[in-house]
């Protein structure tokens, strides 16, 4: 009978590999709770997602117009999206791309920086924003913070936030 074949993946090469000796892994309580949230990020991103469909619209596209909405003048530097976006450059540029198309966003040269743009929302997508937001705001609710009571909001925000701090100080570097 093969004895790894029930343990996790990380015990098997704990067993398997000398390096392994010097790794710290994961209790079960802790895999138990990485699993759970990686579950939950992919579920809910795929949800949230699909409810957008119906609107023509990926969540990045839903983040976007947030985020330029949230901006002055509803416009922000390309490489200032990039980084509120967490998205490379280069996927950002196809994805306003693809947003120009619908009428959404349009490019626009910055003033005194030839070889900077700003992407600025248009009236289109502010009144695609308008029309979306209830429904996401809803999806939100029913899928996220309407399952939790008062106490355990506060209880994950104290959670998430350090961890959202430590990896927005990482950002950037290496």
């Amino acid at each position: 009978m093969d004895t790894h074949a029930t343990e996790p993946a990380e015990q098997q090469a704990a067993t398997d590999s000398s390096a392994a000796d010097d790794t710290p892994w994961l209790t079960a309580r802790e895999q138990r709770l990485w699993r759970a949230h990686l579950e939950v990020s992919k579920l809910l991103e795929y949800q949230l997602s699909r409810e957008l469909q119906p609107h023509n619209l990926a969540i990045n596209d839903y983040e976007i117009l947030v985020v330029l909405s949230e901006s002055p003048q509803r416009r922000m530097r390309m490489t200032d999206l990039a980084t509120a976006t967490l998205q490379s450059k280069s996927r950002l540029s196809h994805q306003i791309t693809r947003m120009e198309s619908a009428g959404l966003v349009l490019r626009q040269e910055c003033p005194g920086d030839r070889r900077g743009l700003y992407a600025h929302l248009t009236d289109q997508g502010w009144e695609t924003l308008r029309k979306v937001a209830p429904d996401h705001v809803r999806s939100v609710r029913a899928h996220f913070v309407d399952l939790f009571d008062h106490d355990q909001i506060d209880a994950m925000y104290e959670a998430l936030a350090p961890i959202a701090e430590h990896l927005r100080g990482l950002r950037g570097r290496g």
